[in-house]
């Protein structure tokens, strides 16, 4: 415990308006308990006035602050990422020391994350991570993931098939724990906005056919947007409605919001918006026709709707999907088509009923419970993963 303190510190790591959302439930839960003392770092493109500047949605939700780490380079470039993370390390040491949990928790897979990670391990401060497990081939969170996994003490898995390939990289089975999708939590607990709530906070008429498109560089390429023409070729053949959502602070990622820009000022009905709350985007989510992109949030929360949703491309290749998810390689006529199918009555009532393999929500309660209560002194030191082999051939 932390010495001036009987409760439990718990740290979080927060880096932008994608995993915030993710979090704010669990936030709530461990904000309620009386035997935890909580402690938001704050850095990425939360600090950033271009991605929307949502640190200010965090202080408007109440939670502490112990620490705002200005790090995120503007380069639009790789190399900047790589840097990102250096100069993200520099400040979260020193953050960590002057306030040092007992766990600190991260989530996902963003490069930005193997920062907290780096410092915590070299300063003994035992990990929990959510959302281990996963697959997304297409990009570097994919690697980022793993090594994430392999860093943490205490895993919070999305799906039991997630639980079970944690597991099976070597982590003790009473460590990796099956809670859902955190995100899911805002689905069954936080109030959505209706058709009309929701036109007034955007500002627009949502007109049929509307489509919600979220597009992220694909940063396991050298040219991270090297599958974008194939989107924007399509959607600019599409004749209805189109709301777009800003890409990650990924390397090319300024690029993509410049032409979504440029598509914006030449086509009739779309719009753009920079930053979405938690709230207004699963809102959103609810009333849309269909989703078009490579988001997770596709492939995670769109599936409690039963939405349609083109995933197109590589950058969530292998991640567990529901059956609203249509695949569509890179290439204009194949998403052309996959819109067609996606906007039919047919294929929207085929989805009644269908279940979100990402959970129930109720992961929060579970998370905010085995971060309260799990044993400090075993978490640092792991048990060796048992052998397999029945023979070793030495060459």
């Amino acid at each position: 415990m932390s010495p001036a303190t009987s409760r439990r510190r718990i740290g979080v790591i927060t880096t932008s308006r994608a995993d915030y959302s993710h979090l704010y439930w669990p936030l709530r839960e461990l904000a309620a308990r009386p035997d935890v003392e909580l402690g938001l770092f704050v850095l990425g493109a939360h600090l950033s006035p271009a991605f929307g500047s949502t640190v200010q949605e965090i202080e408007r939700d109440g939670f502490p602050i112990q620490a705002r780490i200005e790090c995120l380079l503007g380069s639009d470039t790789d190399t900047g990422m790589a840097k990102t993370i250096g100069i993200a390390m520099l400040g979260l040491a020193d953050a960590l020391t002057a306030w040092r949990p007992d766990i600190l928790l991260l989530i996902a897979d963003r490069y930005e994350m193997l920062a907290p990670a780096s410092a915590a391990l070299a300063m003994r401060i035992p990990m929990a991570h959510i959302e281990g497990g996963e697959v997304s081939q297409g990009a570097i969170d994919d690697a980022v993931r793993n090594a994430l996994t392999k860093l943490a003490h205490i895993h919070f898995t999305s799906t039991p098939t997630a639980r079970l390939r944690v597991i099976s990289m070597g982590e003790e089975p009473w460590r990796v724990h099956h809670a859902g999708a955190p995100s899911i939590d805002h689905l069954h607990r936080s109030p959505l906005l209706d058709r009309s709530a929701l036109e007034a906070r955007l500002g627009l008429s949502l007109a049929h056919p509307c489509v919600l498109a979220a597009w992220h560089p694909v940063t396991i390429h050298n040219d991270t947007n090297t599958e974008a023409d194939a989107l924007f070729t399509a959607l600019a053949k599409y004749d209805g409605q189109l709301i777009f959502v800003y890409p990650n602070s990924d390397a090319g990622g300024h690029a993509l919001i410049q032409r979504t820009q440029e598509l914006a000022s030449v086509r009739a009905a779309t719009h753009v918006f920079v930053n979405l709350d938690a709230v207004t985007y699963w809102s959103l989510l609810a009333q849309v026709d269909a989703m078009i992109g490579n988001s997770s949030s596709g492939i995670m929360e769109a599936a409690s709707f039963a939405l349609p949703v083109i995933n197109v491309g590589m950058r969530q290749q292998g991640r567990e999907r529901a059956p609203n998810i249509i695949d569509a390689p890179a290439e204009a006529a194949h998403i052309d088509q996959a819109l067609h199918r996606a906007l039919s009555v047919e294929y929207r009532n085929s989805l009644a009923g269908m279940q979100n393999p990402y959970g129930n929500g109720t992961a929060a309660q579970t998370i905010s419970r085995v971060l309260a209560e799990a044993p400090l002194d075993r978490l640092l030191i792991k048990a060796p993963a048992p052998l397999t082999v029945t023979s070793v051939q030495h060459s």
